[in-house]
């Protein structure tokens, strides 16, 4: 509720203001001749004296500011009576088949969009699925016969939880926006393009870019590109006024998303950016799309009474082999990627200048370039990448990290050290970034992944550095209400977890 006061305090104080300065503003509009006549007035006969034209000017720009900030404390009431998971039914893209933007079997993409209310009507909200990437035309196929890969499977109304919620309790700042869920089905990070249908000659669509560009487009299209004043009397209304109220209500969006639509997020972040009004307010927000690339110098040393590997490592950083055994696995799984579905052509082209195109899927490499305000959301003990990028299946053969790789809480002593030993090479990783004065991150000690479309995003529940929720920090960094670079202390220290 705080915070709703915060940002809706202008809206809530101005109208009563300006009542309360009518003879002010009167004496401005009026010329002294007539401020004298009227002042005489007053003694004599104060009931039957008639209202200038300004006055009644001042009188009608109170009313309507009174309406306004009405509609807002009542849409806001309305929006606080909705549940905790509003179910958003699913739309097909009206764009996608003639811009050709199809998903992995060539059936149409998708999004589920709930309407934005009150203060929030002006505000766009877009959350790009995620899900994993496809590195072969085997995998492809595969995934093309499931939700992420078909819209034939998708679900056909999907629950809006977390940053996405309609609830003020859940979602603080964002509830009354205009939310939009993008849904995940071309195993690339809506990076892929046709070209490379050919050069495999396969029957699948390598879309994920027209994807991106033709739901935006329809995005822009239904009113995220402006905004209008959802006032029948605004004619009535000084052109100086509309220009004030313009200032204290331009548009504000924000591309986030999760896992691949995390990384996707800062991909296309600068696309999203540029799409929009330059006066908008736009930011982008990052949730465990932070994939690291680099190799924890170990030590391989035989556990005796086990027969099994382990790594025992220090937190010195280089750009090769970042499993346990020394492999290159994601290095090598974003290569197949980028390769298979001409990825390259989505990248950052400053980096794909200076290395190998595929160095370029890792947010290291190239968030310095993104010229748009980026808010990092990551678990410093992140099981996905503990499970696929540390510790994958080919690194386990002896299923020594079996209980561990699943949950943290099984891991003994020496796995911690390696545990550790990865949150040092995430800490190295955004070192460059934690000097970016625009920027803001939130990077706890949870065994997590995907955390702000959950119950973590702002309950009662959720985990906290320095009792901030990751919607309160994202809050107070999106409006400026206060710089944010939050790093947690090494697990288990964060009981919030």
């Amino acid at each position: 509720m705080q915070s709703f006061l915060l940002q809706h305090e202008f809206h809530l104080k101005l109208p009563y203001t300006l009542i309360l300065s009518i003879p002010l503003l009167v004496d401005f509009f009026d010329s002294p001749e007539a401020y004298s006549s009227r002042e005489q007035s007053f003694p004599q006969n104060p009931q039957s004296r008639k209202w200038s034209k300004s006055e009644w000017l001042v009188a009608a720009i109170g009313i309507v500011l009174i309406v306004f900030s009405f509609s807002v404390s009542v849409d806001s009431t309305s929006d606080s009576s909705v549940g905790r998971s509003d179910l958003v039914k699913l739309t097909l893209s009206s764009k996608a088949k003639e811009r050709g933007a199809f998903c992995l079997d060539g059936s149409l993409p998708g999004y589920h969009f709930h309407n934005g209310s009150g203060s929030g009507s002006k505000s766009w909200l877009l959350f790009l699925e995620g899900g994993g990437w496809c590195d072969t035309i085997e995998s492809c196929s595969s995934r093309a016969m499931t939700s992420l890969g078909s819209s034939s499977f998708f679900e056909h109304k999907v629950a809006f939880q977390g940053v996405l919620s309609s609830d003020p309790s859940q979602n603080p700042d964002f509830f009354n926006w205009n939310r939009v869920l993008i849904r995940y089905c071309d195993g690339a990070s809506f990076a892929g393009h046709p070209e490379a249908e050919f050069k495999n000659e396969t029957r699948l669509f390598f879309r994920g870019q027209l994807i991106w560009e033709a739901i935006m487009d329809e995005l822009l299209s239904m009113g995220m590109s402006h905004a209008k004043h959802n006032l029948s009397f605004c004619l009535a209304i000084p052109l100086m006024f509309l220009f004030v109220l313009h200032i204290f209500d331009k548009l504000q969006a924000i591309l986030t998303g999760c896992s691949a639509g995390g990384l996707a997020t800062l991909i296309h972040c600068d696309y999203f950016r540029d799409n929009l009004p330059r006066d908008a307010a736009v930011k982008c927000v990052s949730d465990g799309g932070y994939f690291l690339n680099v190799y924890v110098n170990c030590l391989l040393s035989q556990v005796t009474n086990f027969s099994q590997h382990l790594c025992l490592c220090c937190s010195r950083v280089s750009l090769r082999k970042p499993d346990v055994l020394g492999n290159p696995t994601m290095e090598s799984f974003f290569h197949d990627v980028v390769t298979l579905q001409d990825v390259d052509k989505s990248l950052d082209q400053n980096c794909v200048a200076k290395m190998e195109p595929s160095k370029c899927m890792f947010p290291r490499e190239f968030i310095k370039n993104i010229r748009t305000p980026v808010f990092l959301v990551n678990a410093a003990y992140d099981y996905w990448q503990i499970q696929n990028v540390l510790v994958p299946d080919s690194a386990d053969i002896d299923e020594y990290w079996a209980m561990c790789r699943l949950n943290i809480q099984e891991c003994d002593a020496a796995q911690m050290k390696v545990l550790h030993g990865f949150r040092s090479s995430l800490m190295d990783a955004i070192g460059e970034f934690h000097e970016n004065k625009e920027g803001g991150m939130f990077i706890n000690s949870c065994n997590s992944h995907c955390q702000i479309r959950e119950s973590s995003w702002h309950s009662p529940t959720s985990p906290r550095i320095e009792n901030k929720t990751i919607a309160e920090s994202v809050g107070d960094w999106y409006f400026n209400r206060k710089p944010v670079k939050l790093i947690d202390c090494p697990y288990p220290c964060n009981t919030s977890c």
